[in-house]
């Protein structure tokens, strides 16, 4: 068994000028912008407690917002996702850049909030069903 959950949403950036992105944003959403001292093309808003993490990404393909999937397993969770239909396109660093059957990209991540034990779904190894099959 493992579990996963809804982690938050990354703004994708294609700017030269992050700072300026994470400013707008920051007076845009009324969060307090702080930059990643370990990876400077990432900044996160710093939401309150049990709210979705908020990040900005520096990305070199064109600016869109995806989702990033926290789980206590990567792997079990990229599984699970593709017995419904998603497919894995990369494995980057620490996540698993994954691509919706709509089409939508998202990633799965390693667990993100504090309380992510406490409130997130837990899956048997049983695949699931592929959207759409009947029961």
């Amino acid at each position: 068994m493992h579990k996963s959950r809804l982690a938050g949403l990354v703004i994708d950036c294609r700017v030269d000028d992050l700072d300026a992105a994470a400013r707008f944003w920051s007076d845009a959403l009324g969060y307090r912008a702080v930059r990643d001292p370990e990876d400077p093309k990432y900044v996160k808003l710093e939401t309150p407690d049990g709210e979705i993490v908020m990040l900005l990404q520096q990305v070199e393909h064109d600016s869109r917002v995806h989702l990033d999937i926290e789980t206590d397993d990567t792997e079990a969770e990229a599984a699970r996702l593709e017995a419904l239909g998603a497919k894995r396109i990369a494995a980057i660093k620490r996540w698993i850049v994954m691509e919706a059957p709509t089409g939508h990209r998202f990633c799965v991540v390693n667990p993100q909030r504090p309380d992510f034990s406490e409130h997130a779904n837990a899956w048997s190894e049983t695949p699931p069903r592929r959207s759409g099959e009947a029961n």
